[in-house]
Parts: C-alpha cells; sequence; structure tokens
C-alpha cells in the first residue's frame, strides 16, 4: 500500500512555484480591483469639483449680470452722476453700466491673455425708501445699515437717478455735500440736478426727490480669468468688487471657482440676429446691450484623463439684463 508523504517532508518546488503563482494573481487581481476604483472615485471627485465650480460661477456671476444697468425705481432712466472725476475709475463711471473686454485687455488686472472679462455697474438689492430729502441731506424711513460714509449711493424716483457720495450717513440721514477727491461731490451736487447730460460741468436746475424715492448703495464688479498660484498652473474666475474702507472707495479681489480654464463672452444688441464679440460692439452702443452670452471651459485638479490631462467640460448660458427688456 502507497504510503502519504509526511507532512515533515515539506513542499515541492513546483508545488511553491505554483502557490507563488496563485498569490500572484490574487494580489493582482485585489491591485486591480483597487486602481480601478481608485480611478473611478477621482473621476467622479474632479467631476464634481467640475459641476460645483460650475454651479457657483454660474449662479453668481449671472446674478450681477442680469442687474447691470439697473435702477431699484424704473428701467432706462437718466442719471446723474454727480462726483468729481466719475470717469477716474471703471467703478464710478456709469456711462457704460455694462462694458467688455478680450483677449486678456481688461485694464488693471492680470487676466489671462486669449479670455474674455466683462464689467459691470448696478443699484445693489438693499434698498431704503426716503422721508424726505432737503438737500444735502436724505432722511430715511430706516436706519441704512448697509451703506457707510464714502460709500457710492444711487438715490433715484420715476423721473430721474443720481449717483453721489455719501459724505456722512448719521442714523436715519444721509448727507450728500460738497467733497474733495476723485469720488468726493462736486459743488454742484446739492441739487443733484435734472438735465441730461447731467454731470459737474452741467448740474442742471435743484432737484428735491420726493417721499417714498429708493436710495441704495453702488454695485460694481469685474469677472475675469487669471492664474491662481497653485502649483498645478490653475485658473480660476475672479471678481473684483467695490467696497470701502475708512471712508474711501476701492476694490478688493475675491476668487470665485477654481478650475475655470477659460471664459468667452459675447453680446446682443436691440435688432441683431446674433451674438457679437465686445470688439464689435460700437462705443456708443454698449448701454443698449440687452443679453449677454457667456461659455466657460472648466477643468478638475487631477491629471487623470486617458490622456494624462484634466478632466474638462464646457458650460454655455446666456443671461438677459433685467433693466434692458420690457
Amino acid at each position: 500500500m502507497k504510503m502519504l508523504k509526511s507532512i515533515d517532508s515539506g513542499f515541492s518546488l513546483v508545488e511553491l512555484l505554483i502557490a507563488v503563482a496563485l498569490g500572484i494573481v490574487v494580489v493582482g487581481a485585489t491591485l486591480g480591483i483597487f486602481i480601478s476604483n481608485r480611478q473611478t472615485y477621482l473621476t467622479a471627485e474632479n467631476l464634481g469639483r467640475v459641476q460645483e465650480n460650475a454651479r457657483n460661477a454660474y449662479e453668481l456671476m449671472s446674478r450681477d449680470v442680469r442687474e447691470a444697468g439697473g435702477t431699484p425705481c424704473a428701467k432706462r432712466l437718466l442719471v446723474a452722476n454727480v462726483l468729481n472725476t466719475p470717469a477716474a475709475s471703471w467703478w464710478s463711471n456709469w456711462t457704460s453700466p455694462v462694458f467688455g473686454y478680450e483677449n486678456g485687455a481688461m485694464p488693471g488686472t492680470d487676466d489671462v491673455a486669449g479670455t474674455d472679462a466683462i464689467e459691470i455697474k448696478s443699484g445693489s438689492a438693499n434698498v431704503y425708501t426716503v422721508s424726505s430729502h432737503a438737500s444735502p441731506t436724505f432722511t430715511l424711513n430706516t436706519p441704512p445699515t448697509a451703506i457707510l460714509a464714502g460709500d457710492l449711493v444711487m438715490a433715484c424716483d420715476f423721473r430721474q437717478a443720481a449717483i453721489f457720495s455719501a459724505t456722512s450717513v448719521a442714523g436715519s440721514t444721509i448727507s450728500h455735500s460738497a467733497s474733495a477727491g476723485a469720488t468726493g461731490n462736486c459743488a454742484g451736487s446739492p441739487g443733484l440736478g435734472f438735465r441730461n447730460p447731467m454731470n459737474c460741468a452741467s448740474p442742471g436746475t435743484a432737484y428735491t426727490y420726493p417721499a417714498n424715492s429708493l436710495v441704495t448703495k453702488l454695485n460694481a464688479a469685474r469677472w475675469y480669468i487669471r492664474t491662481n498660484g497653485r502649483p498645478n498652473g490653475s485658473r480660476s474666475l475672479y471678481r473684483d468688487v467695490l467696497r470701502t474702507t475708512g471712508g474711501v472707495s476701492g476694490t478688493v479681489t475675491e476668487e470665485i471657482a477654481d478650475g475655470v480654464r477659460d471664459m468667452q463672452i459675447t453680446y446682443l444688441l436691440p435688432g441683431g440676429t446674433t451674438y457679437v464679440n465686445a470688439s464689435a460692439v460700437p462705443a456708443v452702443r454698449w448701454p443698449e446691450v440687452n443679453s449677454v452670452r457667456i461659455i466657460y471651459t472648466l477643468e478638475g485638479p487631477d491629471r487623470i484623463g486617458t490622456d494624462g490631462q484634466t478632466i474638462q467640460r464646457t458650460m454655455a448660458h446666456t443671461v438677459t439684463l433685467r433693466n434692458r427688456n420690457s
């Protein structure tokens, strides 16, 4: 009778080789599953980041663009800008409440060549009603908590609007006395004129805003693409917004959404059938722009594509300017 091999005799070389081969197969299969799951996770995470950034860019930028040129009172109002030098800064110049730039040409920023940018001005969402106006002081029905001394302010009714600097804010009153500086009020400002053009050189007839007129802080924003300084060389969507610090108006820069590689913007004019680039909009027709189309190219943070590149997606949307349409 054949005897079974003793346990003490060990395994043969062939048996060891077979065991090692089986172990390698099992480990390889496990690693393959791990790598596949990791790739799936990274892909889903990158797509999620792209979608989140697209949503942030769309929601915040659309809100600004939609309100471009808007006042809280009525559409297409004449606007008296009584600042000393309104053209000295982009955020104080109401001539073109919406204005576009191409190919990284926005002045005062380091926006990326080949990308587009847009500049927007409007009244803000915090609105206060006027109790009385005895130039140069507005008395409001409630304290203007969102308005500080030095802020640029808009007052309006259904006849006209005026842009001025709040020289002082105390309780429920806002003063618009004459003051120094480019964004101070000119000597003719106490009347807040009523004539077109309405500015310091041609202030027009003194005008008193009636009760229930509206006062709001001026909103100004620039949207553009620039590199964000991260090691992977990625780009982000940025916004420069108007802020007052220590009674002095200026801008601060905010990063809104990372991974925004490119932004292309086109504009629609009344009577037009196609959207055109900023260079095709005549300077005198910027106040007529009634719709803006924005195309973003977004990318994920990791190079996980089949070609070793980042995942990229394109998103396009169209924003109608609320105050330019009936």
